[in-house]
């Protein structure tokens, strides 16, 4: 190919069964995938594994597929209820227990100073311990850099309740980061909004 194909017209061509139209949407998006996959579960080869599955279905699926919102948007919607759905094996299989986490680190033991090379590492630790309602949104938009609306619709949300996590999550992380205690987003009572988390 001469020129490279936009994603809508590789689709076009994905739903023929075209499979080179397709070996090129996986290389346009596959890291990309496997790097929010991997942000989400914490898990490299799982976020390899569940990326193959994704694009799996986005061959398989891909006549499902309607130009009403970006391809990128499509394919991440997959790969977030992929995530979903193994997080929740995960939780079922075995509970971490999240004061065990909590107690591994001194109060006051992250730094927000941006010329500390731990700082990266503390917030994909801090982001692992957020809860999937909050985590997702927030990796989302902070991360991936999908809008609110995006967001609402991979998630299938109102646009509200996507604004509400990821300001809460955020709100979890720079805790958890300024004085390294135990993010509560687990569904217990909250001592800073003196609440009962909803359970989606």
């Amino acid at each position: 190919m001469n020129k490279r194909m936009d994603d809508q017209e590789l689709m076009e061509k994905i739903k023929k069964g075209d499979e080179l139209a397709f070996s090129e949407l996986m290389t346009m998006y596959k890291d990309r995938v496997v790097n929010f996959l991997y942000q989400f579960t914490g898990d490299y080869q799982v976020a390899v594994d569940l990326s193959q599955e994704t694009f799996l279905r986005v061959f398989f699926k891909a006549k499902k597929y309607r130009p009403i919102a970006p391809v990128s948007s499509w394919i991440y919607a997959i790969a977030a209820n992929l995530a979903r759905t193994e997080r929740k094996k995960i939780n079922r299989k075995a509970a971490i227990s999240l004061d065990e986490i909590a107690n591994s680190y001194s109060a006051g033991s992250y730094s927000l100073d941006h010329n500390d090379p731990g700082l990266m590492r503390n917030v994909k630790q801090a982001l692992k311990q957020l809860h999937p309602r909050y985590r997702l949104p927030v990796i989302l938009k902070d991360v991936e850099g999908f809008s609110q609306e995006e967001i609402a619709r991979m998630l299938k949300l109102p646009v509200g309740t996507v604004k509400a996590r990821i300001s809460r999550g955020r709100e979890y992380l720079r805790r958890w980061l300024e004085e390294g205690r135990e993010i509560k987003n687990r569904g217990e009572e909250d001592e800073s909004y003196g609440l009962k988390l909803p359970d989606d």
